[in-house]
């Protein structure tokens, strides 16, 4: 299984906008075969970072998630409502 951590660094004046525009990315991406989980949290630091974490069976499972039509969609409309870009990891677990 492969984690991914993408931090979303939003813009004050964005961040519902954000929040409202990510639940279909999250309720697609988790009807995909290949999702383990899919959420979006928000720090307790700071409230404009907001943080997918989700978890997929294999790369394979990412590579067709990151192809799919609500990802291709969605993500784009997400990232005109970040202050800068944001940053996007992936873990496996040991």
């Amino acid at each position: 299984m492969i984690k991914i951590v993408a931090k979303n660094y939003v813009k004050p004046e964005c961040v519902q906008a954000f929040k409202d525009t990510a639940k279909e990315l999250i309720e697609k991406s988790r009807a995909e075969e290949g999702n383990i989980f899919y959420t979006l949290n928000v720090s307790v630091n700071d409230p404009n970072t907001l943080v997918f974490i989700e978890n997929w069976k294999d790369q394979a499972a990412i590579e067709s998630h990151n192809k799919s039509e609500h990802f291709t969609g969605i993500v784009p409309k997400l990232g005109q409502l970040c202050a800068r870009e944001g940053e996007v990891e992936l873990f496996v677990e040991i």
